[in-house]
């Protein structure tokens, strides 16, 4: 299975940067759709995914239409994160033979309220306390896309360390 992490007009270097390396933990495609609130070559974005920016996989989009004219919401495996969803995230059945999109909004707004209106039953979202806005975007991305490979059995990944078998 292959999890894409959708990023939608992102605003903070830092951000994009922590998820960059999550994404190249998992092997995960990131996706960045233009306008972005920085430079990729910028060096809060390259400080926060470290070594890892040449471990991943990359696709920009000039707009969120050109996204979705590629990727039709329809015909793919696609979750819209937002703060407004009406699934819960861990609720969520994930196809094993297909790819898996997972899309998140900007920082300041989330999601265009029309794409989560029109596509109400693919939206979910992280449970927390009602007084509360929402999570860091960052530790929203990595909650989903574990969770998504959990439900696999972290396929393809590794899930026993060996750094102690010499040592023992």
């Amino acid at each position: 299975m292959k999890i894409n992490i959708v990023l939608v007009e992102p605003e903070i270097p830092q951000n994009t940067g922590n998820i960059a390396r999550t994404c190249a933990a998992i092997g995960a495609k990131l996706h960045l759709v233009k306008p972005l609130g920085f430079s990729i070559s910028d060096k809060q974005v390259k400080r926060a995914g470290l070594d890892y920016w040449d471990k991943l996989e990359i696709e920009e989009h000039d707009s969120l239409k050109d996204f979705l004219e590629k990727y039709n919401i329809d015909k793919n495996e696609m979750f819209l994160v937002t703060t407004k969803g009406k699934h819960v995230y861990s609720d969520i059945e994930i196809m094993q033979d297909k790819e898996v999109f997972l899309l998140f909004g900007k920082e300041t707004k989330g999601l265009p309220e029309s794409l989560l209106l029109e596509n109400i039953d693919k939206t979910i979202r992280i449970p927390m306390r009602e007084t509360l806005r929402s999570l860091n975007l960052s530790n929203s991305v990595a909650i989903v896309a574990y969770d998504v490979y959990r439900k696999t059995g972290f396929d393809e990944l590794e899930k026993i360390s060996k750094y102690f078998d010499d040592k023992l």
